[in-house]
């Protein structure tokens, strides 16, 4: 009986033990994946941790370039309004410029359209004289009136020829009617010296030659001595090379220079300024 006692309790304890073991062994599966789960979660989350950091740096650096981008934008509003200013200057200068050279283009245009006018009319009076005696031309706006010793004087002569004094009082004629107008006489040499009692040198020679025509000029066809100026440049202003004997008749004549004066230069400025096509 006993016997049979010890073997049941023998066998309850047994079985109790096999119970015990399985559900631990369940349990202990339970747990590892339950720890599993958590490993994995852990991962997630120390991931997403890792990408939340990396996105608020990113984060920081947009606002940092959020904020660079705005002073920028506030200095190169700066800078537009300064280069908007300084192109208004230079425009404005560009025209200031421009007004000033079409005042000077429109000053120029008139002293031309004066100077044409005064050589037809030159030209005009003086006929068909032969080229080798007379001739006019304009330079830089000034007008020359070239004329021949041959025709003004004999050979080392300071003697207006009777035929001279008809022609200068031809060029009085045109010259008396341009009240606007100043002119000088200049006497020119060739390069063979002179020396007599009265006459030192070339020197002497073409002053005494270009106050000649001047008196004549003054005296004889009532030319405003104001207006006019007497010079000599002895042989030192050839027109030809003075090697040859027509390169030195060439260089032996009288020149008229006719140019408005200054204050009447500047009196076509200030029109010119005034006009509405220019303002």
């Amino acid at each position: 009986m006993k016997r049979i006692f010890l073997l049941g309790a023998l066998s309850a304890v047994f079985l109790t033990s096999c119970v015990s073991s399985k559900k631990y062994a369940e349990l202990q599966s339970k747990h590892k994946e339950t720890q599993d789960l958590l490993n994995s979660a852990t991962v997630k989350l120390n991931s997403c941790l890792a990408e939340k950091e990396n996105y608020k740096e990113q984060m920081d650096l947009l606002k940092a370039n959020n904020k660079e981008l705005i002073n920028n934008m506030g200095n190169l509003t700066t800078l537009t309004s300064k280069g908007a200013d300084n192109l208004e200057k230079s425009l404005e200068s560009l025209r200031e410029k421009d007004l000033t050279i079409r005042k000077l283009q429109n000053a120029v245009t008139r002293r031309d359209s004066v100077n044409l006018a005064l050589v037809q009319s030159l030209k005009g009076v003086l006929g068909n004289l032969d080229d080798e005696d007379i001739n006019i031309s304009v330079e830089k706006g000034v007008v020359y009136v070239n004329i021949s010793d041959k025709l003004l004087f004999s050979s080392g002569s300071t003697t207006v020829s009777a035929r001279a004094k008809e022609v200068l009082g031809k060029v009085a004629t045109v010259v008396k009617n341009k009240p606007d107008f100043e002119f000088m006489v200049e006497g020119h040499t060739d390069t063979v010296p002179i020396r007599t009692s009265a006459i030192k040198d070339n020197w002497d020679l073409s002053v005494l030659r270009a106050t000649s025509v001047v008196r004549i000029l003054q005296d004889e066809f009532g030319v405003a001595p104001a207006r006019m100026t007497a010079a000599g440049r002895s042989q030192y202003v050839p027109v030809a090379s003075n090697d040859t004997k027509d390169g030195k008749a060439k260089n032996r004549r009288t020149r008229i220079v006719i140019l408005p004066k200054l204050d009447q230069f500047y009196s076509m400025i200030e029109e010119g300024m005034k006009d509405p096509k220019i303002n």
